[in-house]
């Protein structure tokens, strides 16, 4: 397969995305978000998106032109509108001026409205944690879970993630949709012509599928589905507290993102940034993380979350990507 370096594959995404409609913020914006989860090992939010994301832009699913803005802020909450653009510079607009509010409040809410797929969720907090800030976000997605004891979809896999940082060390890195796996490993799966285990999706009459292509047009199965309602009970709260809180689309009445034609998704995001120094304080933060960690490495085997992503993203930045010939 052909090799790219990090930023050759910046650059290739970018000119397609701009080729699309894009503005190039945007494109540059979306497509250094996808380079890294290409480099993280994340191939379903990765460099096979942007043929997706340049079909929506070119199907009005995505305005390419859109201004990512700040639309009203009171106290340590703020709202920000995606204009029906692609996500990644309304979540980095919400991140960067919510830093600022967290600085000055201790804490701040930041909500995204009017937007499109976020991608990986946890890398946009990451500047958070450079900050020196814990983060925590939220997003949903257009239908593809039933809720509890129902059939047909009506939440998406509503991603959430964390971010803790360390001094010294890398943050510690949390990102989980809750469905039994994200939506976009059924995409890959069905590109290939894999089969899928038991458990991970419905065909569309609501019966259990290994067929990848059935579970893309069926609905996907939330987190421990087979024996509580917990994970759709999660994804109740994820869904409302980034569409009660800002106005964005339910996932029911957002197109699927894994359709051409369609609406503008108009889903929402949120972020929620916490200063250490506002609560118990640095130092009792600090003590308190690692003392965890400690405990939890006293189990051989046991792996800090985001330990074995950050090791592939430095691997990548040294010996770039492998790009598969179609999707180069």
């Amino acid at each position: 397969m052909p090799r790219l370096s990090l930023a050759e594959a910046v650059e290739r995404a970018t000119a397609a995305l701009q080729e699309a409609g894009a503005s190039f913020e945007m494109a540059r914006t979306t497509a250094q978000a996808l380079v890294l989860a290409e480099a993280q090992g994340i191939a379903s939010h990765g460099l096979g998106r942007v043929k997706q994301y340049a079909t929506h832009l070119r199907n009005g699913r995505a305005d390419g032109r859109a201004q990512a803005r700040v639309v009203r802020e009171h106290g340590a909450a703020l709202l920000v509108d995606a204009g029906q653009g692609l996500a990644f510079p309304a979540c980095a607009l919400a991140v960067e001026r919510g830093i600022a509010v967290a600085r000055e409040m201790g804490v701040c809410f930041a909500g995204v409205t009017s937007s499109h797929h976020a991608g990986v969720l946890v890398d946009h907090l990451r500047p958070a944690a450079e900050a020196g800030l814990v983060g925590l976000g939220f997003a949903n997605s257009p239908a593809a879970m039933p809720a509890a004891g129902g059939r047909h979809p009506v939440f998406g896999t509503n991603p959430m993630a964390a971010i803790f940082p360390r001094p010294g060390h890398d943050p510690l890195l949390i990102d989980l949709s809750l469905s039994e796996v994200a939506r976009g490993k059924l995409m890959v799966a069905a590109r290939k012509g894999e089969a899928i285990p038991t458990g991970w999706a419905l065909d569309k009459h609501g019966q259990p599928t290994t067929d990848a292509r059935a579970g893309l047009e069926g609905s996907m199965l939330p987190i421990g589905a087979a024996s509580s309602p917990k994970g759709a009970m999660l994804a109740l709260v994820v869904e409302l507290l980034v569409t009660a809180l800002t106005g964005a689309r339910l996932g029911f009445e957002a197109s699927s993102f894994f359709v051409d034609e369609g609406n503008a998704p108009r889903i929402g995001q949120a972020f929620l940034l916490i200063d250490p120094g506002a609560l118990a304080g640095r130092g009792a933060y600090d003590e308190r993380i690692e003392a965890l960690l400690a405990e939890m490495l006293v189990d051989e085997g046991v792996r800090l979350a985001g330990a074995r992503r950050l090791a592939l993203e430095r691997q990548a930045r040294v010996d770039g990507l492998e790009v598969a010939d179609g999707v180069l």
